[in-house]
């Protein structure tokens, strides 16, 4: 048969040939189901924080071509979303950008449209998406912070290739996602990934959602904080770099700030972020007996620890995994995007077709 053969039949044959091979070069490369509108566009991604809205231009391979920032201005909602239409406007100026991805600390709803709750602003069942698509003409995707990050991580950062992954935030508390066969798992009322808060102390510390003895009462920068003021306050030797480096004031001390003292040689702090690697450890082993991750990736201000926090981590996984001996480790790893991987995985979620 001739290679450009002009009879219908054999066109017919060759054209029912090709198209399956067409279908397979279209999926997406190893990411999932998900289909992408403008994957090749640029986008927004916004960072809310308790302090400060960071703003950056993404492309498609996760780099930031520009970012700027801008004081969280108070608890106003509507402020906020000035704050927030005034970086997008700036940013667009510069960029043609097809979409806003914003990602914030608080509970979404399944259609990521509505803000239920946020700790740091004063929304409460926020229309946030439609009233910033109103303003800025733009498609807007909204996002919890943990979850941005996580996703960032598994398209970009750390996770790469993962088919299941779980991404851990130490900071202020505890932030997770779940990305399982590239879908960031939301759960049925779009709440999933709240890992800070399974109780691990019956009766343990008081935590801020109401519950005693909360996972990240334990193992985040919070916990950190608290634990070193708790020896320092106890008048012990081994505490002293912790004071010096705080005037004498014990109420000054953060999580922060031992994460730089254990970093730069001093014992006392290593020794306090080898307990709360231990704690880490612990909330993993419970996760992995209910979710199988093939990664954890963590990230996050105490992240910065390191292989300091990484390595007892590892040694309290492994020693209280269920059926450990006979199933495989999960890795561990520490994040690879930084501060920007919350700003990265909100763009890149805002390309997503819903």
């Amino acid at each position: 048969m001739p290679r450009h053969s002009t009879d219908p039949s054999a066109r017919a044959l060759q054209g029912a040939r090709l198209r399956p091979r067409l279908r397979a070069i279209a999926r997406p490369s190893g990411r999932g189901s998900h289909a992408r509108t403008a994957r090749a566009a640029l986008a927004i991604g916004i960072d809310i924080g308790g302090t400060k809205v960071a703003a950056g231009v993404v492309d498609p391979q996760g780099k930031v071509l520009a970012q700027l920032r801008r004081p969280t201005p108070g608890r106003d909602p509507r402020a906020v979303e000035e704050t927030i239409a005034a970086l997008v406007r700036e940013l667009a100026g510069e960029f043609h950008v097809a979409s806003v991805g914003i990602g914030a600390a608080g509970w979404m709803d399944r259609a990521s449209s509505t803000v239920i709750f946020s700790p740091h602003l004063a929304w409460r069942n926020e229309p946030l998406r439609d009233n910033l698509q109103r303003v800025l003409r733009r498609r807007v995707v909204l996002a919890n912070d943990a979850d941005a990050a996580g996703w960032a991580e598994w398209r970009f950062g750390a996770g790469r290739g993962q088919e299941r992954l779980v991404c851990l935030t130490l900071g202020t508390g505890i932030g997770g996602s779940m990305v399982n066969d590239g879908v960031l798992e939301r759960g049925s009322f779009g709440l999933a990934g709240e890992f800070g808060h399974q109780v691990v102390v019956p009766g343990g510390h008081r935590c801020e959602c109401g519950n005693r003895g909360c996972w990240e009462q334990y193992a985040s920068g919070n916990a950190l904080g608290r634990e070193a003021r708790g020896l320092a306050r106890a008048g012990s030797p081994v505490a002293q770099a912790l004071l010096a480096a705080v005037g004498g004031d014990p109420g000054a001390i953060t999580g922060a700030l031992v994460t730089e003292l254990a970093l730069a040689g001093d014992p006392a702090s290593a020794d306090l972020v080898h307990d709360v690697g231990h704690w880490l450890g612990l909330g993993m082993a419970n996760l992995a007996a209910a979710l199988d991750p093939g990664m954890f990736v963590v990230g996050g201000g105490l992240g910065a620890a390191g292989e300091l926090l990484l390595g007892p981590a590892r040694e309290a996984y492994a020693r209280n995994l269920t059926g450990r001996g006979f199933r495989p480790l999960a890795a561990i790893s520490g994040a690879l995007l930084g501060p920007d991987a919350g700003l990265v995985g909100a763009a890149d979620l805002s390309r997503l077709r819903r």
